[in-house]
């Protein structure tokens, strides 16, 4: 017997071990017929404005007569740095909610956070799509990126699907970061992707229609919403590795490449400078490739990220 299509709106208290004035708001769709159980999330990170914008709209307008299955989703779920305009980290330990799921209940407060998030969530959904942009000092290309899994497959699909210009496979062995919310989705079972468009903490109406273009492309690949999928522009590329680079010393960076530029091995990506001007570090590509993200901030630490080179590219079938 079919259910009643219904959309049910929530404000979900989290418990004390998280940040100081922690919730997740929560919309649940359910559609008429049977279908997967998708969960929807953006604003993992306090200032990538243009996903939280597009999953925003994207529930505002829904009908959940055109779903088959259910949606759960929380277009904010770090409420804590977005309210404190707080790029990558969470205010108190200074920890990135994105290197931290599933989550620890006994952990720091991100820690905690990033386990109620996955509880709330991400734990009981048949795949995950998980928003982002560029932070507040990031320049970026769009791109979907899924990581090393046994459910990788689906993932691939999952990316392929959203339609950005760039899809990035991140292998267990040679990943640049781990504890990503689609990476412990994934090690669990759960197909998920991250999916990248805007930056540099703008609200980019650009980016916003990349996101929702490709959300609901998505969930059409996925049975969930009715309709064609929209045919993506051409000039796609499938990147194999995500090989990030940083600065050795402390000092002013300067890039001297763009995202979306195609660069040699050798090449020159940046300098960074001293104090007084002087050239301390000349940044060279390690391999043929395209920046996919390049910090634009020019304040620098010791080890600190300056870009990600997506490499290994191949032409997109």
């Amino acid at each position: 017997m079919s259910a009643s299509p219904a959309v049910e709106r929530r404000v979900v208290p989290l418990s004390g071990g998280t940040p100081s004035g922690s919730e997740l708001v929560i919309t649940e769709a359910r559609g008429a017929t049977p279908g997967p159980r998708v969960a929807l999330m953006a604003g993992v990170h306090g200032c990538e404005y243009s996903s939280m914008a597009a999953l925003t709209r994207f529930l505002r307008d829904l009908d959940p007569e055109g779903l088959a299955g259910s949606l759960i989703c929380c277009p904010i779920v770090n409420q804590v740095s977005f309210r404190t305009r707080t790029p990558f980290v969470v205010p108190g330990d200074g920890k990135n909610l994105n290197r931290c799921f599933p989550g620890d209940p006994n952990g720091s407060p991100t820690e905690v956070l990033a386990h109620e998030i996955f509880d709330h969530l991400v734990r009981g959904a048949d795949y995950l799509i998980d928003m982002h942009a560029g932070d507040m000092v990031e320049a970026l290309a769009p791109f979907a990126l899924y990581e090393e899994a046994p459910v990788e497959d689906s993932s691939r699909q999952m990316a392929e699907a959203f339609g950005l210009p760039y899809v990035v496979r991140t292998g267990r062995s040679d990943a640049p970061i781990g504890g990503t919310a689609s990476g412990a989705a994934a090690s669990s079972g759960i197909p998920a992707i991250t999916a990248e468009a805007g930056g540099r903490g703008l609200l980019e109406e650009d980016a916003v229609s990349l996101h929702l273009a490709g959300l609901r492309s998505v969930l059409s690949h996925l049975g969930v919403l009715a309709g064609p999928r929209p045919t993506p522009a051409g000039g796609r590329w499938t990147v194999g590795r995500f090989v990030w680079l940083r600065s050795a010393v402390a000092g002013w960076w300067e890039a001297r490449v763009t995202t979306g530029q195609r660069v040699g091995e050798g090449d020159l990506l940046g300098v960074v400078l001293d104090a007084f001007g002087h050239e301390v570090e000349r940044i060279l590509s390690p391999e043929d490739g395209v920046p996919l993200f390049i910090t634009t901030s020019p304040a620098v630490t010791a080890d600190g990220l300056l870009l990600g080179l997506g490499a290994d590219m191949r032409p997109l079938a």
